[in-house]
Protein backbone atom coordinates (compact mmCIF):
# COMPACT_ATOMS: atom_id res chain seq x y z
CA UNK A 1 0.00 0.00 0.00
CA UNK A 2 1.19 3.89 -0.83
CA UNK A 3 2.75 5.16 2.03
CA UNK A 4 1.13 9.11 2.63
CA UNK A 5 3.91 11.51 1.01
CA UNK A 6 5.36 14.53 2.76
CA UNK A 7 4.49 17.17 -0.35
CA UNK A 8 2.15 20.10 1.13
CA UNK A 9 1.10 23.33 0.45
CA UNK A 10 3.18 26.71 0.91
CA UNK A 11 0.40 28.16 3.21
CA UNK A 12 -2.91 27.75 4.20
CA UNK A 13 -3.76 30.15 2.78
CA UNK A 14 -2.82 28.95 -0.70
CA UNK A 15 -4.36 25.73 0.28
CA UNK A 16 -7.48 28.12 1.25
CA UNK A 17 -6.78 30.06 -2.52
CA UNK A 18 -6.85 26.48 -4.40
CA UNK A 19 -9.76 24.63 -2.80
CA UNK A 20 -11.92 27.91 -3.30
CA UNK A 21 -11.20 27.90 -6.66
CA UNK A 22 -11.77 24.14 -7.10
CA UNK A 23 -15.30 24.62 -5.89
CA UNK A 24 -16.05 28.38 -7.88
CA UNK A 25 -16.81 26.65 -11.18
CA UNK A 26 -19.17 28.01 -14.35
CA UNK A 27 -22.13 26.75 -12.29
CA UNK A 28 -21.71 29.52 -9.52
CA UNK A 29 -21.56 32.18 -12.24
CA UNK A 30 -25.35 31.24 -13.30
CA UNK A 31 -26.86 28.96 -11.58
CA UNK A 32 -26.75 29.94 -8.16
CA UNK A 33 -27.51 33.88 -8.47
CA UNK A 34 -30.29 32.88 -10.31
CA UNK A 35 -31.72 30.22 -8.05
CA UNK A 36 -31.49 32.60 -5.49
CA UNK A 37 -33.21 35.27 -7.42
CA UNK A 38 -36.39 32.54 -8.15
CA UNK A 39 -36.53 30.82 -4.71
CA UNK A 40 -37.24 33.89 -2.55
CA UNK A 41 -34.09 35.89 -2.57
CA UNK A 42 -32.89 36.77 0.93
CA UNK A 43 -35.48 34.26 2.08
CA UNK A 44 -33.67 31.72 0.85
CA UNK A 45 -30.25 32.94 1.07
CA UNK A 46 -30.93 32.29 4.93
CA UNK A 47 -32.22 28.56 4.29
CA UNK A 48 -29.12 28.31 1.90
CA UNK A 49 -26.72 29.49 4.20
CA UNK A 50 -28.33 27.06 7.10
CA UNK A 51 -27.97 24.13 4.64
CA UNK A 52 -24.25 25.57 4.18
CA UNK A 53 -23.51 25.36 8.41
CA UNK A 54 -25.23 21.95 8.85
CA UNK A 55 -24.66 19.72 6.10
CA UNK A 56 -22.01 21.08 3.58
CA UNK A 57 -19.28 22.53 5.94
CA UNK A 58 -19.44 18.54 8.10
CA UNK A 59 -19.06 16.77 4.98
CA UNK A 60 -16.72 19.40 3.53
CA UNK A 61 -14.59 18.50 7.03
CA UNK A 62 -14.95 15.01 6.31
CA UNK A 63 -13.21 15.11 3.11
CA UNK A 64 -10.89 17.14 3.69
CA UNK A 65 -9.84 15.04 7.23
CA UNK A 66 -9.67 11.63 5.54
CA UNK A 67 -7.43 13.13 2.75
CA UNK A 68 -4.78 15.02 5.46
CA UNK A 69 -5.65 11.87 7.93
CA UNK A 70 -4.74 9.21 4.43
CA UNK A 71 -2.47 11.34 2.92
CA UNK A 72 -2.83 10.31 -0.67
CA UNK A 73 -5.01 10.16 -3.54
CA UNK A 74 -8.92 9.34 -2.72
CA UNK A 75 -9.03 5.39 -3.00
CA UNK A 76 -5.07 5.29 -1.06
CA UNK A 77 -6.05 7.65 1.40
CA UNK A 78 -9.72 5.88 2.37
CA UNK A 79 -7.30 2.32 2.20
CA UNK A 80 -5.01 4.08 4.36
CA UNK A 81 -7.42 5.68 6.95
CA UNK A 82 -9.66 2.48 7.23
CA UNK A 83 -6.49 0.24 7.72
CA UNK A 84 -5.41 2.69 10.86
CA UNK A 85 -9.13 2.32 12.35
CA UNK A 86 -8.76 -2.04 11.88
CA UNK A 87 -11.33 -2.32 8.72
CA UNK A 88 -11.02 -3.66 5.17
CA UNK A 89 -8.25 -1.14 3.11
CA UNK A 90 -9.90 -2.99 -0.22
CA UNK A 91 -13.34 -2.88 0.45
CA UNK A 92 -13.25 1.34 1.63
CA UNK A 93 -10.64 2.41 -0.69
CA UNK A 94 -13.99 1.67 -3.48
CA UNK A 95 -15.71 4.75 -1.80
CA UNK A 96 -12.29 6.65 -3.02
CA UNK A 97 -12.26 4.81 -6.53
CA UNK A 98 -15.77 6.16 -6.96
CA UNK A 99 -14.80 9.23 -5.92
CA UNK A 100 -12.15 10.16 -8.03
CA UNK A 101 -13.69 8.18 -11.09
CA UNK A 102 -16.29 10.63 -10.43
CA UNK A 103 -13.97 13.61 -10.69
CA UNK A 104 -12.43 12.34 -13.86
CA UNK A 105 -15.44 11.94 -15.93
CA UNK A 106 -16.44 15.12 -15.30
CA UNK A 107 -13.70 16.48 -16.04
CA UNK A 108 -13.99 14.93 -19.60
CA UNK A 109 -16.88 17.12 -20.33
CA UNK A 110 -15.99 20.08 -17.91
CA UNK A 111 -13.38 20.82 -20.61
CA UNK A 112 -15.26 20.89 -23.56
CA UNK A 113 -17.48 22.96 -21.70
CA UNK A 114 -15.07 25.45 -20.45
CA UNK A 115 -13.61 25.26 -24.18
CA UNK A 116 -16.44 27.55 -25.01
CA UNK A 117 -14.80 30.19 -22.44
CA UNK A 118 -11.95 30.26 -24.49
CA UNK A 119 -13.81 30.62 -28.13
CA UNK A 120 -16.21 33.37 -26.72
CA UNK A 121 -12.81 35.52 -25.38
CA UNK A 122 -11.96 35.72 -29.39
CA UNK A 123 -16.01 36.42 -30.20
CA UNK A 124 -16.04 38.95 -27.73
CA UNK A 125 -12.84 40.58 -28.64
CA UNK A 126 -13.83 40.71 -32.59
CA UNK A 127 -17.19 42.53 -31.23
CA UNK A 128 -18.84 39.03 -32.37
CA UNK A 129 -18.58 40.22 -35.41
CA UNK A 130 -20.56 42.85 -35.49
CA UNK A 131 -23.89 40.96 -35.99
CA UNK A 132 -26.89 41.99 -34.63
CA UNK A 133 -28.03 40.72 -30.91
CA UNK A 134 -30.29 38.44 -32.59
CA UNK A 135 -27.34 36.66 -34.91
CA UNK A 136 -25.12 37.22 -31.93
CA UNK A 137 -27.56 34.58 -29.79
CA UNK A 138 -27.19 32.07 -32.75
CA UNK A 139 -22.95 32.38 -32.86
CA UNK A 140 -23.79 29.74 -30.27
CA UNK A 141 -26.01 27.51 -31.61
CA UNK A 142 -23.33 27.37 -34.76
CA UNK A 143 -20.21 26.67 -32.09
CA UNK A 144 -22.37 23.55 -30.69
CA UNK A 145 -23.72 22.10 -34.47
CA UNK A 146 -19.37 22.45 -35.27
CA UNK A 147 -17.38 19.32 -33.94
CA UNK A 148 -14.35 20.71 -35.35
CA UNK A 149 -14.53 24.02 -33.59
CA UNK A 150 -15.77 22.13 -29.92
CA UNK A 151 -12.96 19.50 -30.59
CA UNK A 152 -9.93 22.82 -31.04
CA UNK A 153 -11.13 24.11 -28.02
CA UNK A 154 -11.80 21.09 -25.97
CA UNK A 155 -8.01 20.37 -26.98
CA UNK A 156 -6.54 23.84 -25.79
CA UNK A 157 -8.41 23.83 -22.43
CA UNK A 158 -7.61 20.00 -21.52
CA UNK A 159 -3.74 20.97 -22.37
CA UNK A 160 -3.54 24.23 -20.10
CA UNK A 161 -4.88 22.07 -17.53
CA UNK A 162 -2.28 19.29 -18.12
CA UNK A 163 0.13 21.43 -18.39
CA UNK A 164 -0.54 22.85 -14.82
CA UNK A 165 -1.09 19.72 -13.09
CA UNK A 166 2.15 18.18 -14.61
CA UNK A 167 4.20 20.60 -13.39
CA UNK A 168 3.31 19.09 -9.98
CA UNK A 169 2.29 20.78 -6.51
CA UNK A 170 4.01 23.92 -5.89
CA UNK A 171 5.39 24.80 -9.75
CA UNK A 172 1.78 24.02 -10.95
CA UNK A 173 -1.07 24.10 -9.06
CA UNK A 174 -0.25 26.59 -6.66
CA UNK A 175 1.59 29.28 -9.17
CA UNK A 176 -2.17 28.92 -10.95
CA UNK A 177 -4.02 29.61 -8.31
CA UNK A 178 -2.37 32.23 -6.41
CA UNK A 179 -2.35 33.78 -10.16
CA UNK A 180 -5.52 33.07 -11.31
CA UNK A 181 -7.64 33.36 -7.88
CA UNK A 182 -6.45 37.04 -6.96
CA UNK A 183 -6.86 37.83 -10.68
CA UNK A 184 -10.33 36.52 -11.12
CA UNK A 185 -11.66 38.22 -7.93
CA UNK A 186 -10.02 41.75 -9.16
CA UNK A 187 -12.20 40.97 -12.65
CA UNK A 188 -14.92 40.29 -10.16
CA UNK A 189 -15.32 43.06 -8.88
CA UNK A 190 -14.37 45.33 -12.06
CA UNK A 191 -17.42 43.60 -13.89
CA UNK A 192 -19.43 44.34 -10.49
CA UNK A 193 -18.95 48.15 -11.46
CA UNK A 194 -19.51 48.11 -14.91
CA UNK A 195 -22.79 46.29 -14.58
CA UNK A 196 -23.66 48.73 -11.98
CA UNK A 197 -22.73 51.82 -14.27
CA UNK A 198 -24.36 50.07 -17.32
CA UNK A 199 -27.09 48.13 -16.02
CA UNK A 200 -30.24 48.14 -13.45
CA UNK A 201 -28.24 47.59 -10.26
CA UNK A 202 -31.50 48.30 -8.61
CA UNK A 203 -33.52 46.04 -9.62
CA UNK A 204 -30.70 43.23 -9.82
CA UNK A 205 -30.52 44.01 -6.06
CA UNK A 206 -33.75 43.40 -5.21
CA UNK A 207 -34.16 40.34 -7.48
CA UNK A 208 -31.46 39.05 -5.28
CA UNK A 209 -31.63 39.88 -1.83
CA UNK A 210 -35.60 40.84 -1.04
CA UNK A 211 -36.69 38.26 1.19
CA UNK A 212 -40.43 36.13 -0.11
CA UNK A 213 -41.14 33.91 2.49
CA UNK A 214 -43.92 32.84 0.76
CA UNK A 215 -41.23 30.75 -2.17
CA UNK A 216 -40.02 28.59 1.16
CA UNK A 217 -41.38 25.24 0.86
CA UNK A 218 -40.05 21.78 1.21
CA UNK A 219 -38.94 21.74 -2.34
CA UNK A 220 -36.67 25.29 -1.94
CA UNK A 221 -35.24 23.72 1.67
CA UNK A 222 -34.26 20.42 -0.82
CA UNK A 223 -33.00 22.57 -3.81
CA UNK A 224 -30.74 24.89 -1.01
CA UNK A 225 -29.54 21.05 0.18
CA UNK A 226 -28.51 20.41 -3.24
CA UNK A 227 -26.97 23.59 -4.14
CA UNK A 228 -24.70 23.40 -0.40
CA UNK A 229 -23.84 19.58 -1.46
CA UNK A 230 -22.77 20.63 -5.31
CA UNK A 231 -21.41 23.67 -5.02
CA UNK A 232 -18.21 23.10 -2.62
CA UNK A 233 -17.53 20.17 -4.79
CA UNK A 234 -17.38 17.21 -2.40
CA UNK A 235 -17.44 13.27 -3.69
CA UNK A 236 -15.33 14.30 -6.60
CA UNK A 237 -12.26 13.46 -5.00
CA UNK A 238 -10.67 16.94 -5.47
CA UNK A 239 -10.64 17.96 -1.90
CA UNK A 240 -9.54 14.82 -0.40
CA UNK A 241 -6.82 15.14 -2.76
CA UNK A 242 -5.92 18.51 -2.04
CA UNK A 243 -6.75 18.07 1.73
CA UNK A 244 -3.84 15.36 1.62
CA UNK A 245 -1.41 18.15 1.13
CA UNK A 246 -2.07 19.98 4.05
CA UNK A 247 -0.51 20.31 7.06
CA UNK A 248 -1.32 19.30 10.81
CA UNK A 249 -0.85 23.13 11.78
CA UNK A 250 -4.11 23.94 9.59
CA UNK A 251 -7.28 23.91 11.39
CA UNK A 252 -9.30 22.03 8.60
CA UNK A 253 -12.37 22.97 10.61
CA UNK A 254 -11.37 27.01 10.59
CA UNK A 255 -10.60 26.82 6.86
CA UNK A 256 -13.94 24.39 5.61
CA UNK A 257 -15.87 27.24 7.13
CA UNK A 258 -13.70 29.73 4.94
CA UNK A 259 -13.77 27.63 1.85
CA UNK A 260 -17.72 27.45 2.26
CA UNK A 261 -17.96 31.23 2.84
CA UNK A 262 -15.71 32.27 0.07
CA UNK A 263 -17.68 30.04 -2.50
CA UNK A 264 -20.96 31.59 -1.38
CA UNK A 265 -19.56 34.98 -1.48
CA UNK A 266 -18.32 34.59 -4.72
CA UNK A 267 -21.40 32.67 -5.76
CA UNK A 268 -23.54 36.42 -4.44
CA UNK A 269 -20.86 38.85 -6.30
CA UNK A 270 -21.35 37.02 -9.57
CA UNK A 271 -25.69 37.75 -9.05
CA UNK A 272 -23.99 41.43 -8.58
CA UNK A 273 -22.32 41.05 -11.68
CA UNK A 274 -24.60 39.66 -14.11
CA UNK A 275 -28.12 40.52 -13.14
CA UNK A 276 -27.93 43.91 -14.11
CA UNK A 277 -26.91 43.54 -17.12
CA UNK A 278 -29.60 41.22 -17.98
CA UNK A 279 -32.12 43.51 -16.45
CA UNK A 280 -30.65 46.99 -17.37
CA UNK A 281 -31.41 45.37 -21.53
CA UNK A 282 -34.80 43.49 -20.30
CA UNK A 283 -33.33 40.17 -20.74
CA UNK A 284 -34.39 36.78 -19.36
CA UNK A 285 -32.64 35.86 -16.05
CA UNK A 286 -33.78 32.44 -16.38
CA UNK A 287 -32.40 31.48 -19.39
CA UNK A 288 -29.43 28.79 -17.84
CA UNK A 289 -26.46 28.32 -19.35
CA UNK A 290 -27.68 30.40 -22.03
CA UNK A 291 -27.44 33.32 -20.00
CA UNK A 292 -24.20 32.90 -19.94
CA UNK A 293 -23.08 32.07 -23.77
CA UNK A 294 -26.45 33.89 -25.93
CA UNK A 295 -28.08 36.22 -23.66
CA UNK A 296 -24.93 38.42 -22.39
CA UNK A 297 -22.62 38.38 -25.16
CA UNK A 298 -25.90 40.14 -27.07
CA UNK A 299 -25.73 42.82 -24.73
CA UNK A 300 -22.15 42.96 -24.56
CA UNK A 301 -22.13 43.56 -28.65
CA UNK A 302 -25.00 46.58 -27.84
CA UNK A 303 -23.32 48.24 -25.01
CA UNK A 304 -20.52 51.01 -24.45
CA UNK A 305 -17.03 48.84 -23.88
CA UNK A 306 -18.84 45.56 -24.95
CA UNK A 307 -16.00 44.51 -26.19
CA UNK A 308 -13.47 45.51 -23.12
CA UNK A 309 -15.82 44.50 -20.74
CA UNK A 310 -16.82 41.11 -22.37
CA UNK A 311 -13.12 39.77 -22.95
CA UNK A 312 -12.79 40.29 -19.62
CA UNK A 313 -16.19 38.41 -18.28
CA UNK A 314 -15.45 35.53 -20.49
CA UNK A 315 -11.53 35.40 -19.56
CA UNK A 316 -12.77 35.26 -15.77
CA UNK A 317 -14.96 32.29 -16.29
CA UNK A 318 -12.05 31.01 -18.35
CA UNK A 319 -10.04 31.45 -15.03
CA UNK A 320 -12.90 29.86 -13.08
CA UNK A 321 -12.94 26.88 -15.19
CA UNK A 322 -8.97 26.33 -14.93
CA UNK A 323 -8.73 26.30 -11.72
CA UNK A 324 -11.58 23.88 -11.36
CA UNK A 325 -10.60 21.35 -13.47
CA UNK A 326 -7.25 21.09 -12.30
CA UNK A 327 -8.11 20.22 -8.85
CA UNK A 328 -10.65 17.46 -10.89
CA UNK A 329 -7.06 16.05 -12.51
CA UNK A 330 -4.76 16.14 -9.56
CA UNK A 331 -6.62 13.09 -7.91
CA UNK A 332 -5.74 10.58 -10.90
CA UNK A 333 -2.32 12.05 -11.58
CA UNK A 334 -1.71 11.86 -7.90
CA UNK A 335 -2.97 7.73 -7.57
CA UNK A 336 -0.72 7.21 -10.76
CA UNK A 337 2.02 8.32 -8.78
CA UNK A 338 1.48 6.19 -5.91
CA UNK A 339 0.47 3.04 -7.18
CA UNK A 340 1.66 2.68 -10.34
CA UNK A 341 5.05 5.12 -9.24
CA UNK A 342 4.23 6.73 -12.93
CA UNK A 343 6.09 9.63 -13.41
CA UNK A 344 3.55 12.38 -12.95
CA UNK A 345 4.19 13.90 -16.79
CA UNK A 346 3.42 10.10 -18.08
CA UNK A 347 0.83 9.70 -15.87
CA UNK A 348 -0.55 13.29 -17.38
CA UNK A 349 -0.23 11.47 -20.83
CA UNK A 350 -1.75 8.12 -20.59
CA UNK A 351 -4.49 9.63 -18.87
CA UNK A 352 -5.25 13.02 -19.87
CA UNK A 353 -5.35 11.43 -23.79
CA UNK A 354 -7.87 9.24 -22.36
CA UNK A 355 -9.54 12.26 -20.84
CA UNK A 356 -9.67 13.92 -24.28
CA UNK A 357 -11.13 10.97 -25.91
CA UNK A 358 -13.53 11.05 -23.42
CA UNK A 359 -14.37 14.04 -24.24
CA UNK A 360 -15.17 13.73 -27.67
CA UNK A 361 -17.94 11.94 -26.51
CA UNK A 362 -19.61 15.25 -25.23
CA UNK A 363 -18.47 16.75 -28.11
CA UNK A 364 -20.63 14.87 -30.75
CA UNK A 365 -23.37 14.42 -27.79
CA UNK A 366 -23.71 18.00 -29.11
CA UNK A 367 -24.09 17.42 -32.87
CA UNK A 368 -23.83 14.33 -34.54
CA UNK A 369 -24.66 12.42 -31.97
CA UNK A 370 -27.37 14.53 -30.50
CA UNK A 371 -30.40 12.26 -31.59
CA UNK A 372 -28.12 9.07 -30.34
CA UNK A 373 -29.99 8.34 -26.98
CA UNK A 374 -28.07 4.85 -26.05
CA UNK A 375 -30.66 4.04 -23.05
CA UNK A 376 -33.49 5.48 -24.76
CA UNK A 377 -35.61 2.17 -24.31
CA UNK A 378 -35.43 3.23 -20.51
CA UNK A 379 -38.64 6.09 -20.11
CA UNK A 380 -36.08 8.02 -17.24
CA UNK A 381 -32.95 7.96 -20.00
CA UNK A 382 -35.51 9.23 -23.16
CA UNK A 383 -33.70 11.69 -24.76
CA UNK A 384 -30.81 11.87 -23.07
CA UNK A 385 -27.60 11.98 -25.17
CA UNK A 386 -24.45 10.33 -24.07
CA UNK A 387 -23.07 13.23 -22.83
CA UNK A 388 -26.00 13.77 -20.44
CA UNK A 389 -26.00 9.84 -19.26
CA UNK A 390 -22.25 10.68 -18.13
CA UNK A 391 -23.69 13.45 -16.14
CA UNK A 392 -27.15 12.04 -15.01
CA UNK A 393 -24.53 8.95 -13.62
CA UNK A 394 -22.29 11.23 -12.26
CA UNK A 395 -23.78 14.28 -10.54
CA UNK A 396 -27.32 12.24 -9.46
CA UNK A 397 -26.01 8.67 -8.43
CA UNK A 398 -21.66 8.56 -7.94
CA UNK A 399 -21.60 11.62 -5.69
CA UNK A 400 -24.29 11.89 -3.92
CA UNK A 401 -23.82 8.41 -2.96
CA UNK A 402 -20.19 8.58 -2.46
CA UNK A 403 -20.94 11.26 -0.12
CA UNK A 404 -23.13 9.43 2.11
CA UNK A 405 -20.83 6.56 2.21
CA UNK A 406 -17.69 9.05 3.02
CA UNK A 407 -20.07 10.30 6.31
CA UNK A 408 -21.13 7.21 7.78
CA UNK A 409 -17.97 5.97 7.60
CA UNK A 410 -16.00 8.68 9.28
CA UNK A 411 -19.21 9.59 11.38
CA UNK A 412 -19.91 5.23 12.35
CA UNK A 413 -16.48 3.62 11.81
CA UNK A 414 -13.83 6.26 13.00
CA UNK A 415 -13.76 6.51 16.82
CA UNK A 416 -14.46 9.92 18.03
CA UNK A 417 -11.50 9.97 20.10
CA UNK A 418 -9.11 10.13 17.02
CA UNK A 419 -10.94 12.75 15.21
CA UNK A 420 -11.49 15.06 18.14
CA UNK A 421 -7.30 14.84 18.37
CA UNK A 422 -7.03 16.22 15.08
CA UNK A 423 -9.55 18.00 14.74
CA UNK A 424 -9.75 21.56 16.10
CA UNK A 425 -13.24 22.51 16.94
CA UNK A 426 -14.47 24.96 19.48
CA UNK A 427 -15.25 22.60 22.28
CA UNK A 428 -16.93 19.60 23.18
CA UNK A 429 -19.99 20.51 22.32
CA UNK A 430 -19.53 21.61 18.93
CA UNK A 431 -17.60 18.31 18.12
CA UNK A 432 -20.24 16.54 19.68
CA UNK A 433 -22.53 18.22 17.33
CA UNK A 434 -20.43 17.94 14.26
CA UNK A 435 -20.62 14.01 14.79
CA UNK A 436 -23.83 13.38 14.93
CA UNK A 437 -24.57 15.55 11.49
CA UNK A 438 -22.24 13.38 9.91
CA UNK A 439 -23.90 10.12 11.19
CA UNK A 440 -27.39 11.38 10.93
CA UNK A 441 -27.90 14.46 9.39
CA UNK A 442 -26.24 14.68 6.29
CA UNK A 443 -26.06 11.25 5.46
CA UNK A 444 -30.30 11.82 5.14
CA UNK A 445 -29.90 14.77 3.79
CA UNK A 446 -28.32 13.74 0.46
CA UNK A 447 -30.17 10.70 0.42
CA UNK A 448 -33.09 13.28 0.18
CA UNK A 449 -31.08 15.28 -2.56
CA UNK A 450 -30.50 11.62 -4.07
CA UNK A 451 -33.80 10.09 -4.23
CA UNK A 452 -35.61 13.51 -5.67
CA UNK A 453 -32.75 14.29 -8.39
CA UNK A 454 -33.53 10.33 -9.59
CA UNK A 455 -37.29 10.52 -8.90
CA UNK A 456 -38.82 13.85 -9.08
CA UNK A 457 -41.90 14.06 -6.90
CA UNK A 458 -40.91 11.24 -4.79
CA UNK A 459 -41.40 13.46 -1.71
CA UNK A 460 -44.91 14.99 -2.31
CA UNK A 461 -45.88 11.52 -2.77
CA UNK A 462 -44.60 9.91 -0.02
CA UNK A 463 -46.33 14.08 1.96
CA UNK A 464 -49.64 12.59 0.11
CA UNK A 465 -49.62 9.08 1.36
CA UNK A 466 -48.77 10.10 4.77
CA UNK A 467 -51.69 12.94 4.91
CA UNK A 468 -54.33 10.10 3.48
CA UNK A 469 -52.79 8.17 5.95
CA UNK A 470 -53.05 10.77 9.37
CA UNK A 471 -54.29 13.72 8.18
CA UNK A 472 -52.93 17.20 9.73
Amino acid sequence: MAQASAKTWSSGFTFILAAVGAAVGLGNIWKFPYVVGVSGGGAFVLIYLGCVLFIAIPILITELWIGRAGGHSPPIAMANVAKQAGLSPTRWSMVGYMAMIVGYFIATYYSVIAGWTLAYIFKAGSGFGAAEPAAVAAQFDGLLADPYALTLWHTIFMAIALFIVGRGLKGGIEKAVTILMPALFAMLLLMIGYAAVEGDFATAISFLFSSDFSKIDGGTVLVAIGQAFFSISVAMGLLMTYGSYVPKSVSLTKSALIIAGADTLVALLAGLMIFPLVFGNNLDPGSGPGLIFQTLPAAFAGMPGGVVFGVIFFVLLAFAAVTSIIALIEPIARFAEGKWQMKRRNALLVFGTLAWAIGLVTVFSFNIWSDVAPLGHFEVFAGKTPFDLIDYFTANVMMPLGGILMALFVGWRIKPKVLSDDLTFSNAAVFNTWIWMIRVVVPLAILWVMVEELSPGTTQRLLDIIRAAWPF
